[in-house]
């Protein structure tokens, strides 16, 4: 480990566990959301409140850095890993925001999969971000999420060919599109979450 001869600023790693922690509670109100029977105008203002307290989280950390001399890694990395975890968030929420505003019915069942692989990326990053104080046993995450970043491809690459089979109106295809882009747009985020912490890791080693 590089040798410090100045203090650092700590407070960083209570707001990367917080962020971390809002989008599990994302994640999971998703969950709920597609469940069939859903009340998904409620769970989607849940939605909404989440990402909300997200932004909030962003703003905290920006905050100190603007406002610390010392940092615990490079202030470059702290603010790409702010902002990524801050896009997880916008991604999953406009998600649930487009399948409301919509009135999307029937979703294919495949998003169910989209989702659960947003679930277990968030719980792994959620995870993850305590363990940025000491840099120890971080190897394992950022090799999962790249795993699991693999496997959303392979589900999106699925649900296109299947709303593009002819069993959905043009009108409905479209406005499914989006929602799965954005799922998948989440997943590219954890992704990019999981690359900055390797590289802060690679930096402070």
């Amino acid at each position: 480990m590089r040798l410090r001869l100045t203090p650092r600023e700590d407070g960083f790693y209570g707001l990367f566990a917080d962020s971390a922690n809002n989008l599990v509670t994302g994640a999971r109100l998703l969950v709920e959301l597609i469940s069939e029977g859903a009340d998904r105008e409620a769970i989607a203002e849940k939605m909404r409140a989440c990402e909300h307290a997200g932004d909030e989280c962003t703003h905290a950390i920006m905050h100190r850095l603007n406002e610390s001399f010392i940092t615990p890694f490079d202030r470059e990395d702290i603010y790409d890993l702010a902002s990524q975890l801050d896009d997880v968030m916008d991604y999953m929420e406009e998600a649930a925001d487009l399948v409301v505003l919509y009135k999307i019915q029937r979703l294919p069942k495949d998003v169910l999969r989209q989702v659960e692989v947003l679930e277990r990326a968030a719980e792994l990053t959620a995870e993850a971000m305590p363990r940025l104080k000491t840099l120890r046993e971080l190897n394992a995450f950022w090799i999962e999420i790249n795993r699991l970043e693999n496997q959303a491809d392979q589900i999106y690459r699925k649900l296109l060919a299947h709303l593009f089979s002819g069993e959905y109106e043009p009108l409905e295809v479209m406005k499914l599109k989006e929602v799965i882009d954005r799922l998948e747009d989440a997943a590219d985020a954890f992704e990019h979450v999981a690359n900055t912490v390797e590289t802060i890791a690679v930096k402070e080693s």
